[in-house]
């Protein structure tokens, strides 16, 4: 394999995955949609490139980002709670054609468990769960994983991670001193952001390309039990819940991840 990767979007989680990797001996490629942000990357050792991607076009160098890397890691947010009037499936169609002219072999697109829906009786989702047909045709982000999946000219991994906390991010902090939250009984799935580091380097350095991973750690109580200790925890006045109504909810399965990447979570959330 190469020791050359492209990360899309070096942000809050690309960018400190660029440096580990960098750490580990690769060159990294990294892209920001910021200008302002190129000198940052450029310092820290990542080759920056303003790229930003659109419905009808890829606005800068987006050859010249994908040049040389084998491995390029797709990460970054589809922006549909802000606007989902967009069509985030075709930026990921132009990306795709512009990747098929590049040395690109392998692909980790970084998902989220926001793909699966919450229901009253609380499902258990694996890896390997099939999408209904409904589920497909009203989820972009579904439509997103089995678009790039489905493509042959390269191996795409698929890795869904949980709520992502860590650098003093929390959503306990949000939530702190709410009232009527919903859904108190509901499991919690979320990662820290050095385990999201953990799962993808492992995923490349055992070269696990063609599957489907899940990123959450075990987090064995309730949204309110569990945000009520973070508050305490941070000297922060409790969130509290509207128990009302029925809880909806999911939980997010990883345990056959573990077993394909030979590794157990430290818990850290």
């Amino acid at each position: 394999m190469g020791k050359q990767v492209s990360i899309l979007g070096c942000g809050w989680l690309g960018f400190p995955l660029a440096t580990y990797l960098i750490n580990e001996g690769w060159r990294v490629k990294g892209s920001t949609t910021s200008s302002s942000k190129l000198k940052k990357l450029n310092a820290a050792g990542i080759t920056a490139y303003e790229i930003k991607l659109e419905e009808d076009q890829i606005i800068g160098d987006v050859q010249e980002f994908l040049n040389g890397s084998e491995v390029l890691i797709i990460n970054i947010p589809p922006g549909l709670r802000k606007n989902p009037e967009s069509n985030f499936v075709a930026q990921l169609e132009l990306l795709i054609k512009a990747i098929k002219f590049t040395s690109v072999l392998r692909l980790i697109y970084v998902s989220s468990t926001g793909v699966f829906e919450d229901h009253k009786s609380i499902p258990a989702y694996t890896e390997h769960y099939e999408f209904t047909s409904k589920e497909q045709e009203q989820s972009q982000l579904v439509q997103a994983e089995r678009f790039i999946s489905n493509e042959k000219s390269f191996k795409t991994t698929i890795i869904r991670f949980g709520g992502l906390i860590g650098n003093d991010r929390h959503p306990v902090k949000y939530l702190a001193g709410k009232t009527n939250l919903k859904n108190s009984d509901a499991p919690v799935n979320l990662i820290h952001l050095d385990n999201c580091i953990l799962l993808i380097s492992e995923i490349i350095k055992k070269e696990k390309f063609g599957m489907v991973f899940h990123g959450v750690e075990d987090v064995q109580l309730t949204k309110e039990e569990y945000y009520s200790q973070k508050a305490e925890e941070m000297n922060l006045s409790s969130p509290e819940f509207d128990r009302s109504e029925h809880t909806l909810g999911k939980r997010i399965n990883m345990g056959w991840t573990e077993k394909q990447l030979g590794l157990r979570l430290n818990k850290m959330v």
